[in-house]
């Protein structure tokens, strides 16, 4: 079927209170099939890496962003864009090195976690949030950024903030076509 010329694209939303609850049963399924954190911490990875290489196309086409010229651009980018649109929050971002490729996302609140009190004992080296290192990482290596993610602080563990770093691998190639 074809769409009628004057109609709207309708944009679907589920309400937040059920993501998180998903997310949270999501993960607490996860720790009961693996034993190790390490395990539950990888997997989570893994799902977030596949949302990403996914999700980058939705937020180029929603966000008519354009292209970011250097590290900076790029990390200011994820947190007031893409955090926002599609977790309804803006972290702060800190420069972490005098290379100006390493930075942080500082979450004062974490929505994945409004369900969450603490991390039980047993789980002590779990990393709740660790999709969210996937999905930056992955919609990252979509616009031929390699990086690594990963969480330094979570309030889960008794940290002040969240904090998500962010360290980008390869200098930026400067791309000039000859034509």
């Amino acid at each position: 079927m074809s769409r009628s010329p004057g109609r709207k694209q309708e944009n679907h939303k589920i309400s937040r209170e059920l993501f998180v609850l998903t997310y949270g049963a999501l993960v607490a399924q996860l720790c009961k099939d693996y034993e190790k954190d390490e395990d539950v911490n990888a997997c989570l990875d893994r799902m977030g890496y596949s949302i990403g290489i996914r999700l980058i196309d939705d937020f180029l086409a929603r966000s008519a962003v354009k292209k970011c010229r250097s590290y900076s651009e790029t990390a200011d980018m994820i947190a007031q864009v893409a955090f926002k649109m599609y977790l309804g929050v803006t972290p702060s971002v800190s420069c972490n090195s005098a290379t100006g490729n390493e930075f942080s996302l500082i979450l004062d609140k974490n929505p994945l976690v409004d369900f969450v009190e603490e991390l039980p004992a047993e789980r002590a080296s779990l990393c709740y949030c660790n999709l969210l290192c996937g999905v930056i990482r992955g919609a990252l290596e979509m616009v031929h950024l390699a990086a690594e993610v990963s969480f330094l602080q979570d309030r889960l563990k008794g940290d002040a903030v969240t904090e998500i770093g962010i360290t980008f691998l390869r200098k930026p190639e400067d791309r000039k076509h000859r034509r």
